[in-house]
């Protein structure tokens, strides 16, 4: 991975974690082998999911569990109640992963090391919640894992670390994911255990080089046919596994799971699909894309070929038409 960490001064600390995601597991897994006292899990409410909205535990939280570290779930973490119980603990320092909730400066002020956020980006680029998503749709080649001091802005704090790594050309939302998860735990022990030494100096980001990496929406998936076939797969392979890529076929909702690029050109327009020891769509561009798998409306996963075979494709048909 590229990224090793000091273990010098950390036991006996104590560190307060705030985070609720998947992506946010292998930090507080590292904290944890790294030595440090964790008196403390703030995750967001148990929410219903599936199709029996049944209540489910957060991954941060199903993590805390583990390790039977106790668990706090406030509504609101603004409120008055919820930073007494953080100032109670008097923790040296607190780190914030994905948490969900916008920290308020009472809770910033508390602890002497400050507030570590791990993001996933090389701040200031793609400040916000979907940098791993919006990497890839916007066909960046590079990204990274960035440790930041929490102020009172939008991931404007103060840059600690950061550690870079080129996008693989095929590689998806949730893979990428996997990545910098574990890269931005091991950068995150290295944070705190040069904080503590005193070895490192805060730099303030240059606002003037922020972009954005809003919160995904819906009609983000939804696929122009009249851009790149590159610029198709890019958004195929950065918003999986929501809201997806999604298009229209005959009338009814398709969404494209995988895709390729494949080094053909076809003078057709944009959309029209060939199926032809494969089945491919023709992007603005004329480049072709292979469908590698799909998902009509209603129905399973399906191989594009298997698709095109139950639905006898003809020259006549179009996505998105």
């Amino acid at each position: 991975m590229g990224i090793t960490s000091s273990s010098g001064g950390q036991r006996g600390q104590r560190i307060v974690f705030l985070g609720t995601p998947e992506f946010a597991v292998p930090t507080l897994e590292a904290i944890i082998a790294a030595g440090y006292d964790v008196p403390l899990v703030v995750t967001q409410p148990d929410r219903p999911q599936g199709r029996k909205q049944e209540l489910r535990h957060s991954p941060v939280k199903a993590c805390a569990l583990r390790h039977r570290i106790p668990v706090y779930q406030p509504e609101r973490i603004r409120r008055p109640e919820s930073v007494e119980r953080l100032r109670e603990l008097a923790p040296d320092g607190m780190v914030v992963v994905g948490y969900g909730q916008i920290i308020p400066q009472a809770i910033i002020d508390i602890a002497p090391l400050g507030i570590i956020n791990v993001h996933a980006s090389l701040l200031p680029e793609l400040r916000g919640a979907g940098p791993i998503q919006w990497s890839i749709a916007r066909g960046l080649k590079r990204t990274g894992v960035t440790t930041m001091r929490i102020d009172a802005g939008l991931d404007t704090g103060d840059t600690l670390l950061r550690w870079e790594t080129p996008i693989g050309p095929d590689e998806t939302g949730p893979e990428l994911s996997v990545r910098l998860a574990g890269a931005g735990a091991a950068l995150l022990v290295k944070t705190l255990a040069q904080l503590t030494a005193g070895h490192l100096q805060p730099e303030p980001q240059d606002n003037t080089l922020a972009t954005y990496a809003p919160i995904l929406k819906k009609e983000d998936g939804r696929i122009n046919w009249q851009d790149s076939a590159q610029k198709i797969h890019d958004l195929v392979r950065g918003f999986q596994p929501w809201p997806g890529a999604l298009t229209t076929f005959r009338g009814q909702q398709l969404h494209i799971w995988r895709s390729r690029l494949v080094p053909q050109h076809l003078d057709l327009a944009p959309g029209t699909l060939v199926f032809e020891r494969g089945v491919f769509a023709t992007g603005g561009d004329g480049a072709a894309l292979e469908l590698l798998e799909v998902q009509l409306e209603g129905r399973k996963k399906m191989a594009g070929e298997i698709f095109a075979n139950g639905h006898r494709l003809t020259n006549a048909d179009r996505l998105g038409a």
